[in-house]
């Protein structure tokens, strides 16, 4: 990962807002994909926006996209991509969605940008460097009790059976509990605005760009048997803003 990915990162995402940005709060033809989710022409305009520039730039790398699909999968290189992270939050008209732009390097999330395109606000987060918010440094605040800690999730409907109890474990431990947000919780924890964030059922579009911006403000990302995130993970996904607070989480989801 060089500073020029980190530019290509930030034209993708603009390519991606362009794209979206004429669909919000719009008119738009809306479909339901067989795992029963919606899509949107902007989710399908902001992938093809994204998949155009890196076809000018990179093409012989890689790319892993929610709406079209896998190519070069196998590459040291692939960018993952989800154009519309919390599609129904774009449909009901509430800018709290975002566009996802991961890349790995050998399975391993180590470039990740949370755009916000009505908000006009971007996290980018890349390995080694602190993470930014529209290109000042932010850091997940100190909250090393779990009594203490706001917790989020998109969905408790979200989680299956074993994981539904698994979550109101950690829930009933906590001091508040916040719903909604897709990837837009994992942004705000890495801007000090939340302690820790459970789910389950993730693709690895939804979470790739979450790990480098959570990690490079200071917290943690995890699957729930405490393993690093990669290209191989589950789908079960801690994140926490103070690392002192991962093993309590982790001890309460796995009823240790």
């Amino acid at each position: 990962m060089t500073d020029a990915d980190i530019r290509l990162a930030h034209l993708l995402a603009d390519a991606a807002g362009a794209a979206i940005r004429p669909f919000f709060r719009a008119r738009f033809d809306i479909e339901t994909k067989p795992d029963a989710s919606p899509v949107t022409q902007a989710d399908q305009a902001a992938e093809r926006a994204i998949r155009a520039v890196l076809a000018e730039h990179v093409p012989t790398d890689g790319i892993i996209g929610e709406e079209y699909g896998r190519v070069r999968e196998d590459t040291d290189r692939v960018w993952v991509l989800d154009p519309i992270d919390g599609t129904r939050a774009f449909i009901a008209g509430r800018p709290i969605f975002g566009t996802l732009i991961a890349l790995l390097e050998h399975g391993r999330p180590v470039l990740g940008v949370i755009d916000q395109p009505i908000s006009g606000e971007r996290w980018v987060g890349a390995h080694g460097r602190p993470t930014t918010l529209n290109d000042v440094p932010v850091t997940t605040r100190a909250c090393p009790a779990i009594a203490n800690a706001l917790l989020a999730t998109t969905s408790p409907w979200l989680f299956d059976g074993p994981g539904g109890a698994a979550f109101d474990r950690v829930r009933a431990a906590v001091r508040d509990t916040a719903l909604g947000g897709d990837c837009y919780n994992y942004a705000l924890l890495a801007a000090g605005h939340g302690d820790i964030i459970v789910e389950q059922g993730l693709q690895l579009y939804d979470f790739a760009a979450l790990v480098p911006v959570v990690e490079g403000a200071g917290g943690v990302m995890r699957d729930w048997s405490g393993n690093p995130l990669d290209a191989n993970s589950n789908g079960q996904v801690i994140a926490v803003g103070d690392p002192a607070l991962l093993d309590p989480v982790l001890a309460l989801i796995n009823n240790a």
